[in-house]
């Protein structure tokens, strides 16, 4: 698999895939993801924390806009994931698939459980908070700082087809099979 990696300095953090055989090849330039909320490679602010649980943030998912899609690009997928949490499997905040192929951004709180702030036709997935919307950060307490990944896939399918039952880790499973590219920020979050 090629990657080409770009940090900008205002922030911005973009991965671009190209994977041999399986047909995708994205075009030259490489796909970037930016949030008036998120800079990456800093801690998230309150908004962007979870409100239980011991945390006492807002809960509220950022504006993402991300540009320069690849050619065939149908829908895309946003997620955020935690892959320090401490389960041996990580942890899924949000999950949103189905954004169709001419949106190319989210608005601030987006991930309201309910789903009434997503453009027509995405949906989300129930989150390992066990609802479905957005749950931010919360790293338990005296840990080490933890990197919180969002993400945004461009897909080459309409649709992912999933039921509403379906987990994070399955939607993930057929997001990685349809990816023509990729843009992330990490917000490396530290305990409360």
């Amino acid at each position: 698999m090629k990657r080409a990696v770009t940090l900008a300095a205002t922030g911005i953090l973009a991965i671009s895939l190209a994977t041999p055989g399986m047909g995708k090849k994205p075009d030259s330039g490489i796909m970037t993801l930016m949030s008036n909320q998120v800079t990456n490679g800093k801690s998230f602010q309150s908004q962007q924390i979870y409100n239980q649980w011991g945390c006492t943030g807002e809960n509220t998912s950022p504006e993402l806009k991300w540009s320069n899609i690849p050619k065939g690009t149908k829908s895309f997928a946003v997620t955020m994931y935690d892959p320090d949490a401490p389960t041996g499997s990580g942890w899924w905040h949000w999950v949103v698939i189905n954004i169709p192929g001419n949106i190319t951004s989210l608005s601030l709180n987006a991930g309201m459980e309910g789903g009434r702030n997503l453009p027509t036709g995405a949906s989300m997935l129930m989150n390992d908070y066990g609802f479905k919307g957005y749950g931010g950060a919360c790293p338990p307490p005296d840990s080490a700082p933890h990197d919180y990944h969002i993400t945004v896939y461009a897909l080459d399918i309409p649709d992912l087809d999933e039921n509403s039952s379906a987990t994070p880790a399955m939607a993930s499973f057929y997001i990685m099979q349809h990816t023509l590219a990729k843009a992330v920020l990490t917000a490396p979050t530290n305990a409360r």
